[in-house]
């Protein structure tokens, strides 16, 4: 396992991140168990962010947002056989119009579809604190 700077990561971490990957969201329930979910997850490192795109009703929208104005410990996960990469950080939840259609924009890059229009949808952003991986 590396460790890497999320703001500056090798170019193989970074390729791995922006290749078609499922990944997965880990949230904490308020009693603090782990709930892990399957998103599409994009990973900015100039901004030193990854965005997850999901509706406003979701219980990971709700773990979020529970944590309060701080943000919840969340990490975001990839893998393909041997090789992974994790993303951890802190999320809070966008309703800001532009910022979701950022976040939808990034993920119809990544993931080479347009998701359908949802008017509940907002975006959970997650300002990365570590990243590692083998990738």
């Amino acid at each position: 396992m590396a460790v890497v700077d999320p703001r500056s990561p090798e170019p193989g971490f970074l390729a791995f991140w922006r290749a078609y990957h499922l990944c997965t969201l880990t949230t904490l329930r308020p009693d603090g168990s782990p709930h892990v979910v399957p998103v599409g997850v994009t990973y900015d490192p100039e901004a030193g962010l990854a965005r997850v795109i999901t509706g406003r009703g979701s219980a990971k929208a709700g773990h979020v947002r529970a944590a309060g104005p701080a943000g919840a410990r969340v990490a975001v996960c990839q893998v393909e056989r041997g090789t992974w990469a994790t993303l951890e950080g802190r999320a809070t939840i966008s309703e800001d119009p532009v910022r979701i259609a950022d976040a939808v924009a990034r993920y119809a890059e990544r993931y080479g579809r347009v998701p359908a229009p949802n008017p509940e949808r907002i975006a959970i952003e997650i300002t990365l604190t570590r990243a590692m991986g083998n990738a």
